[in-house]
């Protein structure tokens, strides 16, 4: 770059905006609006926060707190660096600071509180946060698979405030719940923290499992608050209702204060390098985010990249590191990467470091996104779309939380996504957050709760409805099937081990494979087997721990693989071949030529090869052959058909079908994300000039999980808005042919092959044409 980013800081100033710089917009600085600490708060919990400089609370605290001590179930859903554990701090502490003195046998008088949230790290903060205020009666402990098994008796029977995660609940906790009894019964105030991130078939899970908790605290005796704390988005009261099966209260005025926040949507050029079928590459989001930091660690701005992959976050710390040495090496040992997989006591002194200033910089996943107390912050770079605009608000907040003028730069990936918010800032800035889409309903999910459920006590009939309105036919099935038993009290499981020990929370289907180290014999850990085809094949390149391992054997019959240590400067992208067979459609709209469809499918997926691309620059270094046996996955699709006169008399001949339909089925599934809070690897698509169901031209794209995710619903409910801005990142993106920031993908088993880009766009407009009014849902 020609010149110093550290200028964009200055809200005011546009003379020198760099060329990339495609957008930039100032988000004023606002004042705080606190309240008087609420009555019912102990003077002593009072008093430690004051001492931590907290004179008066924000009102959105005080808000929740009120909520939550009356008994209702709360969601605070406000900014980044807006004091949201606050909100459950006081009541919580102020819980167990009264009760203090409580027999030890009254468990109406004595209380507990159970906290959890998708991360060791966040929890390992929050743990740290309370343990310091250091206050009487407060037994605070981790309950997690870290947890030394020699403390493990002591916190289910001394302490007051558990801190876990999903995971452990799951497995550890309910399956063992006689245990924990003690616990349960006092339990007054469940925290579900950054409730945000529970969606697709991980959110299904967290429902199914928050239900099951309800269940056994019920037959406790207790009736716990929950209190969800989340980054702002859509609807939160309804989807925070959806995850605990009960009403709840939303608190989303964010009334904390902020300095002037300056954001720029940044495009890298096209190149000259040049990827598959000759198509234009743009410089990577790594490298181009690696001469940012450099300019912005010149200028000494404290700063932090985000980007999702944890090779992406070590590979940009690399090349800043090299540009470092060249002008300002001092400077060079001032920079961190920090991702999962690192030792909790290696995370704990990045952070540290970066509280004190010892760090300029830091270059993370996701893994700083979520609430840990990281302040001071000058400027943040997000290296391509983080996924939702939730994140992207998360991330971008970790700017200024000391209320000093913060800068924040996008660095747009080749992605439809990334080229299309790039163009279109105002689907950021305007269109308001993403809702949390997941359907605790999902047979496949919730078929694994009940059993589960049943192992921990047998089901009754007046606890089925807790689970759903699919639960009778399920369970129904699954007495059919030998899993439970049914008997005049209700549904009672059978078998000697533990249902929870049977499926993952993290993943659907399948069942464990193990990665051993081929060289040690070593269990490297575990993955669920339909991932196996595309992360674990032969040849893969299978990353654990920061350590990169070559895939020797996938022993599919055995459940087993085999890795080697390796240090390779590529890594590896599964491609594959997709038919796909309707079983039944749900939903339908019809305009004129135009058929717009919901349902269950049938997809059967072969992964025919892998590439080895670049790390540094994304290229292709070569395309392996693999033989893999097909695999069907039952799953829901939005799927749409259009007559083949209709796209003649628009402009394209018969011949261009396939390409048109190809392109356009790729940008839509880069573009779901944009409607629904999905990843692309979330979800697949399929195209074809004429489908065997429904005899059109015909584009799929569905959910990559076995029962589905709710992505797909969620694209048919917003098809318009879909469609739109999928034809508008393919016409904003100035390749002349197609290229991977617009119709490209990564993962295509046809090579990208064929493709029509103009073609796309022609369909993608024929669509919005036929829809009159508008798309009935």
């Amino acid at each position: 770059m020609t010149r110093t980013v550290r200028a964009l800081l200055d809200p005011y100033d546009r003379s020198n905006d760099p060329e990339a710089l495609v957008h930039r917009r100032v988000v004023p600085a606002k004042d705080a609006i606190t309240a008087p600490w609420p009555e019912w708060i102990d003077p002593m919990v009072r008093q430690v926060f004051v001492d931590q400089g907290i004179d008066r609370p924000w009102l959105h605290q005080v808000q929740a707190a009120n909520l939550v001590h009356e008994g209702q179930h709360v969601i605070l859903s406000t900014g980044t660096a807006s004091g949201k554990s606050l909100g459950y701090l006081l009541p919580g502490l102020d819980l167990l600071v009264r009760t203090r003195e409580a027999d030890a046998n009254d468990a109406q008088q004595q209380g507990t509180i159970l906290y959890f949230c998708p991360t060791k790290a966040l929890a390992a903060d929050q743990l740290a946060s309370v343990t310091e205020l250091d206050l009487p009666g407060v037994r605070a402990a981790s309950y997690d698979g870290d947890t030394d098994v020699a403390s493990r008796p002591w916190i289910r029977n001394h302490a007051n405030f558990v801190f876990t995660n999903p995971d452990m609940l799951h497995r550890g906790i309910l399956p063992n719940h006689p245990g924990w009894a003690r616990f349960l019964k006092r339990l007054r105030y469940v925290v579900v923290d950054e409730a945000h991130s529970y969606r697709g078939v991980f959110g299904a899970h967290v429902a199914n499992l928050l239900r099951r908790l309800r269940r056994v605290c019920a037959q406790y005796g207790s009736d716990p608050v929950f209190i969800g704390a989340s980054a702002t988005s859509a609807d939160p009261a309804s989807s925070f209702s959806r995850l605990i099966g009960a009403d709840a209260t939303a608190i989303e005025h964010d009334f904390s204060a902020s300095g002037n926040l300056v954001i720029g949507l940044w495009e890298p050029p096209l190149s000259e390098r040049r990827g598959e079928n000759g198509a234009p590459l743009r410089r990577t989001a790594i490298a181009e985010s690696a001469s940012i930091l450099t300019d912005l660690m010149a200028d000494h701005v404290r700063s932090i990249v985000f980007i999702k992959s944890r090779r992406g976050a070590e590979t940009i710390a690399t090349l800043t590191r090299k540009h470092l040495e060249q002008f300002a090496p001092e400077l060079s040992v001032r920079l961190a990467a920090y991702r999962s997989g690192y030792l909790p006591q290696e995370r704990r002194e990045v952070e540290q470091a970066l509280r004190e200033g010892k760090l300029l910089a830091v270059t993370s996943t996701s893994a700083l996104e979520l609430g840990i107390d990281i302040a001071g912050l000058d400027a943040v770079i997000v290296a391509g779309w983080p996924g939702t605009r939730a994140s992207f608000f998360q991330q971008i907040g970790r700017a200024g939380r000391s209320g000093q003028d913060a800068l924040a730069i996008f660095v747009a990936a080749e992605d439809p996504l990334d080229t299309y918010l790039a163009h279109h800032p105002e689907a950021i800035f305007e269109l308001g957050v993403e809702a949390t889409v997941f359907d605790p309903t999902n047979k496949y999910v919730l078929s694994g709760h009940l059993c589960a459920a049943a192992q921990e006590s047998p089901l009754r009939p007046e606890e089925v409805d807790l689970f759903g309105p699919q639960t009778p036919a399920l369970l129904e099935s699954l007495v059919e099937r030998g899993y439970l038993r049914r008997r005049p009290a209700g549904w009672f499981w059978t078998h000697p081990q533990h249902a929870a020990a049977m499926f993952s929370i993290r993943e659907d289907g399948g069942g464990p494979v193990d990665i051993i180290d081929a060289d040690t014999g070593a269990l490297l850990g575990t993955m669920d087997s339909p991932q196996t085809h595309y992360q674990a094949h032969p040849g893969a390149i299978y990353v654990h721990q920061s350590e990169s391992y070559f895939v020797e054997d996938l022993d599919e019959e055995n459940h087993v693989v085999l890795v080697t240590r390796v240090n390779p400067d590529y890594y590896t992208t599964a491609r594959d071949l997709t038919t796909i067979a309707i079983t039944d459609t749900e939903r339908n709209s019809v305009h004129r030529e135009l058929s717009i469809s919901f349902g269950e499918v049938i997809v059967t997926t072969q992964v025919v090869s892998y590439q080895r691309k670049s790390i540094a620059s994304n290229e292709v270094l070569s395309e392996e052959p693999l033989e893999l046996e097909a695999r069907d996955l039952h799953t829901k699709s939005v799927f749409f058909t259009l007559t083949p006169e209709v796209l003649v008399r628009a402009g394209l001949s018969t011949d261009q079908f396939p390409g048109a339909l190809h392109a356009a089925e790729h940008a839509m599934i880069g573009l779901l994300p944009l409607v629904a809070t999905s990843d692309r690897w979330d979800i697949g698509g399929v195209s074809t000039a004429l489908h065997m169901d429904t005899g059109l031209p015909t584009i799929f794209v569905y959910d990559a999980q076995p029962g589905g995710a709710g992505f797909a619903e969620r694209g048919y409910e917003r098809f318009v808005d879909w469609v739109r801005a999928t034809r508008d990142a393919i016409t904003a993106c100035e390749c002349a042919h197609g290229c991977p920031s617009c119709v490209q993908s990564p993962k295509c088993g046809n090579r990208n092959n064929p493709l029509d880009k103009a073609g796309a766009v022609t369909l993608l407009s024929t669509v919005l044409e036929l829809i009159e009014p508008a798309h009935r849902r």
